[in-house]
């Protein structure tokens, strides 16, 4: 690991897990989910190929596993082009170091983003009060503090455009996190959808063990703007998207996914947004 870059002071592996933990499913030729714990990783590209995009990091001290997911996707002496963040949540920045380090790659993050990744500000701690159940209460011993990967960091093309994605384009889903970015693909109506909405209810502890299946809003403990939250999530689901991977959760596809998006849309403030909590 290169001395100059480094994790904050709160970064440590939180013994949390689920049953689809270690498990991988290719949504599309080109589109594969790893989950990492509690949390999704994306591989973009084709086995067959041997170049890929790895989009978000997974959870602090999951490396091995990642590569190793890797390894068994593209081939022994693979590598990606690239790491892409949806956002910097320590759920989806955990392994961000060693991977770029192991893989010599650049990281790429929406602007709003960077300084959260590169050592200038803090995330917001997360809040234990909202009323989602035991994982909200566990979120004070997640980490918030900012990382600094400065050596790495590259901010995504002003034009939308997705470093060796093509025909992706990055669309910006702020509310969860200020700089949170979605992936759209419009000839198969492919997202890649972050934490902008996720397909588990993520602060309960018995969903997220099981992985029920079903459409919410964004994690509430660390979502901090609820106004821009909703209208993230409206202004995904008017490209109606056919395929979703977010970054908790099952894939979702086709009526499923249309009648589940539709149904938060028009339910935001009772499905998403807490009834009480320090950032409502």
């Amino acid at each position: 690991m290169a001395a100059s870059m480094h994790y904050g002071d709160d970064y440590k592996y939180l013994p949390v897990t689920s049953k689809e933990n270690g498990k991988g499913v290719e949504v599309l030729p080109d589109l594969y989910q790893y989950t990492v714990q509690i949390v999704n990783v994306v591989f973009y590209g084709r086995p067959d190929d041997g170049d890929f995009v790895l989009i978000d990091a997974g959870m602090p001290k999951s490396s091995e596993k990642i590569i190793e997911a890797a390894k068994e996707r593209f081939g022994e002496n693979s590598k990606p082009k690239a790491i892409i963040l949806t956002h910097g949540h320590f759920d989806h920045v955990g392994a961000v170091i060693e991977l770029s380090e192991h893989w010599d790659v650049p990281v790429y993050a929406h602007k709003l983003e960077l300084p959260y990744l590169n050592g200038m500000k803090d995330y917001q701690a997360p809040d234990p009060s909202v009323d989602g159940g035991m994982v909200a209460k566990m979120s004070p011993m997640f980490p918030h503090t900012g990382i600094d990967i400065t050596e790495r960091l590259h901010e995504l093309p002003a034009d939308g455009s997705v470093p060796h994605m093509p025909d992706f384009e990055w669309v910006h889903t702020p509310g969860h996190a200020e700089g949170h970015v979605s992936f759209y693909r419009e000839k198969d109506k492919a997202l890649i959808a972050g934490d902008a909405f996720i397909t588990v209810k993520q602060d309960s502890l018995y969903n997220v063990l099981t992985q029920e299946k079903n459409i919410y809003g964004p994690p509430r403990y660390f979502t901090t703007d609820w106004e821009a939250a909703q209208a993230s999530v409206e202004k995904l689901a008017s490209v109606k998207p056919e395929i979703a991977i977010t970054g908790h959760g099952q894939p979702m596809t086709g009526n499923e996914l249309a009648e589940a998006l539709d149904k938060l849309v028009n339910n935001f403030d009772e499905i998403a947004k807490p009834d009480s909590g320090k950032y409502i």
